[in-house]
């Protein structure tokens, strides 16, 4: 079913009230459309790949839903072909005790952990709005909460967003969590500004939405699934939301919120988690225009970067980041975002419970 694109920074301010046209970019470079669509093309792997990560070989593909997805979103299409070079990608999601050397080593202090900036959070909201009191404007971060009964309307995601003041990457869900015996779970409540400071410290980098997309995919053509087309192999194979959402969570899968790293089959690429678990950061500007622009080009796209700035017209104070892979909140009647195809937009200033990313690095980097 249809949804609206994630909104967390200006839900947030919701929460806290208890209510409550960009061009896009044309890619620096393109090739002759002379190859055969979906055709991996496998470039040269370097001599040596640092641990945890694996090489994903370059080619070109067709980005974006495939014919058979009736899950499919508006900004999902047209799909378009382009063509990616090779490089590294973490074979999972930065995890609690990764994140954690890096914090420990830079005394690095997340954007949830830091008190709120009332002139900067006000340039994403309708002009006029009021401060809330300064009580209510403390460190927090966006927690999911069950309902207690049925949700016939699922546009209105208040029903099950809360912001929780004290909530952060070592509070996952509130300031009376922790992350004991959770080192290897993704770690969750990650603003952009928090997942460049550590791709900065590990020499890495964030991938794009096509190299994430490529990845996924791992050379299949058609299918909606990084498995296949079937279904019925969700809940062996990613970590998302069985039941009545947001109600009831069968944990048919083994889990009811996040999952250990690696807990499902990889895919044919060898990477973990590219469905389900947590969002994923990518580096891209979402513009609900950009996959137009790019299917009207007459030569295919060689490593698209998206688009030069932002623009969503369900949320158009705010400038917003391509996510990617879905969460343990997914589900059927949901979003269904665990198809490889699959995007949402975010602020970059916020983070949320099911959250993360993974690092990819260039070919030609050490």
């Amino acid at each position: 079913m249809k949804y609206k694109i994630a909104q967390p920074f200006c839900f947030a301010l919701s929460i806290l009230f208890l209510s409550c046209k960009s061009n896009p970019e044309k890619s620096k470079e393109t090739i002759d459309d002379n190859k055969t669509t979906e055709e991996i093309t496998p470039s040269t792997p370097p001599d040596s790949v640092p641990e945890g990560m694996v090489w994903i070989p370059g080619g070109e593909f067709v980005q974006g839903a495939v014919p058979n997805d009736n899950m499919a979103m508006p900004h999902e299409k047209p799909a378009h072909k382009v063509y990616v070079d090779g490089f590294l990608m973490d074979k999972h999601e930065v995890t609690n005790d990764q994140f954690a050397k890096f914090v420990e080593e830079t005394g690095y202090v997340t954007v949830a952990e830091r008190e709120i900036d009332w002139e900067e959070m006000k340039k994403q909201l309708p002009e006029g709005t009021p401060k809330p009191h300064d009580s209510i404007l403390k460190p927090g971060s966006l927690v999911f909460k069950k309902t207690k009964s049925s949700v016939p309307n699922l546009y209105d995601y208040s029903q099950w967003w809360e912001w929780k003041i004290g909530a952060n990457w070592k509070h996952p869900n509130g300031p009376d969590s922790n992350i004991l015996g959770k080192a290897d779970h993704p770690v969750v409540h990650i603003a952009y500004e928090d997942a460049l400071a550590y791709c900065d410290w590990a020499g890495r980098r964030l991938p794009t939405e096509a190299e994430w997309e490529f990845a996924a995919r791992a050379g299949k053509t058609d299918n909606k699934f990084f498995w296949g087309d079937d279904v019925s192999k969700l809940s062996s194979h990613a970590n998302s939301w069985e039941g009545e959402f947001p109600v009831e969570n069968t944990q048919e899968d083994g889990f009811e919120r996040r999952a250990p790293v690696m807990s499902y089959p990889k895919n044919d690429f060898g990477l973990y988690d590219m469905a389900g678990n947590v969002w994923e950061w990518t580096n891209d500007w979402y513009n609900s225009n950009y996959y137009k622009e790019l299917a009207s080009q007459a030569n295919m796209v060689r490593n698209p970067t998206g688009a030069t700035s932002a623009y969503n017209p369900q949320n158009p104070y705010a400038k917003e980041k391509v996510m990617k892979g879905g969460s343990f909140l997914c589900s059927a009647s949901y979003c269904a975002s665990y198809r490889i195809s699959a995007r949402m937009a975010t602020s970059p200033d916020s983070g949320m419970e099911h959250l993360g990313f993974r690092t990819v690095l260039s070919r030609n980097k050490k």
